[in-house]
């Protein structure tokens, strides 16, 4: 048998468009129908055949790398050329893009039935005391919602899709091929209508026949108390809508929480820093201290040396998913010493020097004060 490339006229690397055309040309010029010349029924069945072959991207490359051998269906012709192959590249050559056994099918049917939306996700980020006491949150989300004009068909209004006339609404085209080892049936997407088993002829204008349209939506969701970073939040029914009136995916949202210029977290509990006198530290005093609940009294004890941590208990961070439930607020204590005194404080901290019998040197109090403070 001549060269397929020669039987359709085109070169050896033409594409996959050049080969069908030069198919269909010749197709319609030997056609029995058409041509009743003797010999145009032989030549008409040999350019169906290295169509057949050649349109096929694995039957193409097994021809070109054995020639007819490779795409004969007769066991002694597709042996004679294997020279000192092995049994895996035989394998292979026969068994690329088939199942693995006889009668079993390669390729994956698309649903055409109703299929289930995309999940979404969305980065949020909360302030610090968002995120301590939760409450509600505006967002906005874009996604795909069902076209309200064809209620997801993507057909016209008053139109609908009709069956896929090449694959009879299955979305899978099947192609029978024999080799030395058996039958196999190899099974691929439907190229008319994708594997979708309907043409849409009438797509509706508004959505473009996707079915389909991209809209931002408001939303209200509920952010619970005690949420952390990375804090992963499932909005149900509010990801993409499926095709073909399927139903929507999720909406997953994350959740990234502000840094406090007075407050730091640490797991349930809140950290923040207080300055008092040193005479606040010496005599003990009732000070006012900022909480995320607002001002709270405070005990400093007389004799608090600086770094000293005083809990306020229950004025922490809710647990998730048990709100009354609340870590600590642990306050650290820094003593400011002031650098400068009025003379009137000087005598008075001398006289008191005096009395402990302190030494105050050249430093004048800031001998006692570095006696007093470990300092």
């Amino acid at each position: 048998m001549a060269d397929y490339y020669d039987l359709l006229g085109v070169s050896s690397d033409a594409d996959k468009d050049e080969i069908k055309r030069a198919y269909r040309r010749l197709a319609r010029k030997y056609h029995p129908d058409v041509n009743k010349e003797p010999g145009a029924e032989e030549r008409f069945k040999e350019i169906n055949r290295a169509y057949e072959v050649l349109s096929e991207p694995e039957t193409r490359a097994r021809y070109d790398r054995f020639g007819e051998a490779g795409v004969s269906s007769g066991a002694g012709a597709a042996y004679s050329d294997f020279g000192d192959m092995g049994f895996a590249d035989i394998f292979e050559s026969f068994f690329s893009g088939f199942a693995g056994g006889m009668g079993q099918q390669t390729g994956r049917r698309r649903s055409s039935g109703p299929v289930r939306g995309d999940d979404l996700r969305l980065d949020l980020k909360l302030a610090f005391k968002e995120a301590i006491f939760g409450g509600e949150k505006e967002i906005r989300i874009p996604h795909l919602e069902t076209c309200k004009v064809c209620n997801g068909t993507g057909a016209k209004p008053g139109t609908r899709p009709r069956t896929c006339p090449t694959c009879n609404g299955t979305g899978q085209v099947r192609r029978a091929t024999r080799t030395p080892f058996g039958s196999f049936t190899q099974v691929s997407v439907c190229p008319t209508c994708n594997g979708e088993g309907q043409i849409i002829e009438d797509k509706c204008e508004a959505c473009g026949g996707a079915g389909r349209k991209q809209e931002t939506k408001k939303l209200k969701i509920t952010i619970p108390a005690g949420v952390d970073n990375g804090t992963r939040l499932r909005v149900s029914k509010e990801g993409d809508a499926g095709l073909r009136a399927g139903p929507p995916g999720d909406l997953y949202v994350y959740l990234f929480v502000n840094e406090d210029s007075q407050f730091q977290r640490d797991g349930i509990n809140i950290l923040s820093e207080m300055k008092i006198s040193y005479l606040q530290a010496i005599l003990g005093c009732i000070i006012e201290a900022e909480t995320v609940d607002g001002p709270v009294e405070l005990t400093i004890p007389p004799g608090t040396q600086p770094n000293t941590v005083l809990t306020l208990e229950n004025h922490g961070v809710p647990k998730l998913g048990n709100p009354v439930s609340r870590g600590d607020h642990l306050i650290t204590i820094l003593v400011d010493i002031p650098t400068r005194i009025s003379p009137d404080e000087r005598e008075l901290l001398e006289k008191l020097a005096k009395i402990k019998g302190e030494r105050t040197g050249k430093g004048g109090i800031e001998g006692f004060l570095g006696g007093l403070f470990g300092s």
